[in-house]
């Protein structure tokens, strides 16, 4: 199992500690290193420079953390070969400027860092399909004995804990080995893993330029100050902050809730990413690669080992960057509320194991996904519609290498065989894809 063999960001112990509505959004910071590779590959008039960008960021190597069974790097650039599991996490750090991002951590009534955020994203073999998994930060499992952050020894082994304790155990390398026994599928091991604080996301989400997310109904909340009239905005910025921090806004005020309206965004994001709103644009492309190393340097973001190589970085933008919106699938883990807490103002869930077992004996197969429940645990989203494939014109003799040519049957690479069956996931299983235009429901 991975284990963290250097300290967290901060290099100190930390305390655990639970507070209301502390939650940021890691897939923002990787999918968007994921846009800048994409642009080292496809856009010529920013290769140099990008390039130039990444080698430096070999500087900060030094701060990652190292897992076990973490993958070997092919040696070439071609498309990472088989299967990758990169597991993200949010943290909720009031260390430097964070603490005036939180009520709690401007009043020094909590300390500590834990993942208020798990997510798993899981990037299959030929053909190539993304599914992003969200573990809710309540649920009670298992944590196993772990490597404490700072060397000092290991955690003892605990039967129930929440998920989000893992970080605060044992750091990253915990959380990861957490995950790992939770999923309990020796086909499905986390090979790189990742971990933001709050500053990291406004910073990247800025270098973007926004993400567009639609809210159904006017939405006021006190908790984390974001207020929004009904329609479409492009949030940035504390303002994407805000959105991704809600419940107490939102649907039934649930974290459940809340992990669908970050898919909401999730998905608006993917889409912006594979448009020529980012990736065509060298400068965006740029200021994303400098953002993310700065985010780095200044402890926002921890990677493990590998994430830090730019080379790892081109073979899984090149791995993921033709897969279909329908085939970009975001899941909620399932889970029930735990007995007597339902009603009673308690968050604490229980993981539905069989229902969650299709859904990874399905990704360990290398099978497609079908979504047969609500788009939305905590009634947070409803879809509205669908998006439109963007149409990518042919690029430059460096996409060219990257591309296998087309069998003698014509049969595209990227398309799923005709024989080949979706899994239909229990209904248990909520969640969307790219391809599902979701809009958030304010709470009633």
């Amino acid at each position: 199992m991975a284990a963290a063999k250097r300290p967290s960001a901060g290099g100190r112990v930390t305390i655990a500690r639970h507070g209301v509505l502390r939650t940021r959004h890691p897939l923002v910071s990787l999918l968007a290193m994921f846009g800048v590779v994409l642009g080292v590959v496809g856009v010529s008039g920013v290769s140099l420079a990008a390039y130039n960008v990444w080698d430096a960021s070999q500087a900060i190597a030094t701060n990652a953390v190292v897992l076990d069974e973490e993958k070997p790097l092919p040696p070439s650039l071609g498309a990472i070969e088989g299967g990758v599991n990169i597991l993200l996490v949010g943290t909720d750090s009031c260390e430097g400027e964070n603490e005036q991002l939180s009520g709690a951590c401007k009043n020094h009534d909590t300390e500590g860092e834990r993942n208020d955020v798990t997510m798993l994203v899981h990037i299959s073999d030929e053909p190539r399909r993304v599914t992003v998994v969200s573990f809710p930060r309540d649920m009670l499992v298992p944590i196993p004995a772990c490597d404490k952050a700072d060397g000092s020894g290991k955690t003892s082994a605990m039967s129930s804990q929440m998920l989000n304790a893992s970080y605060w155990y044992g750091g990253l390398g915990c959380t990861v080995d957490t995950v790992e026994a939770l999923i309990g599928n020796e086909q499905i091991n986390i090979d790189f893993a990742a971990a933001i604080r709050w500053t990291g996301v406004i910073n990247v989400s800025n270098a973007i330029g926004g993400v567009d997310v639609c809210v159904a109904g006017d939405i006021n909340d006190g908790n984390t100050g974001l207020h929004l009239t009904a329609g479409t905005h492009t949030l940035q910025g504390v303002e994407a902050l805000q959105f991704l921090r809600i419940r107490h806004g939102i649907g039934d005020g649930s974290d459940l809730g809340r992990i669908s309206n970050q898919q909401q965004f999730m998905s608006s994001m993917v889409r912006k990413l594979q448009s020529d709103a980012v990736l065509a644009n060298p400068a965006t492309l740029f200021n994303l690669a400098t953002t993310t190393i700065n985010q780095v340097q200044a402890g926002q973001l921890v990677l493990s080992s590998g994430l830090t190589n730019p080379t790892l970085m081109v073979q899984i933008a090149m791995a993921v960057k033709d897969v279909p919106f329908e085939d970009i699938v975001f899941v909620q883990y399932p889970t029930v509320y735990a007995p007597g807490v339902n009603g009673s103002g308690s968050s604490r869930v229980l993981p539905v194991k069989d229902a969650a077992k299709t859904l990874f004996d399905a990704l360990a197969a290398n099978q497609p996904i079908n979504l047969t429940g609500k788009a939305s645990g905590g009634n947070a989203i409803e879809v509205t519609g669908e998006a439109a494939q963007p149409v990518v014109a042919p690029t430059t003799a460096a996409t060219d290498a990257a591309t296998p040519p087309a069998t003698d049957g014509g049969t595209d690479a990227a398309t799923p065989p005709a024989d080949e069956t979706r899994v239909d996931l229990p209904s248990a299983i909520t969640g969307q894809t790219a391809k599902d235009t979701t809009c958030t429901l304010p709470q009633k």
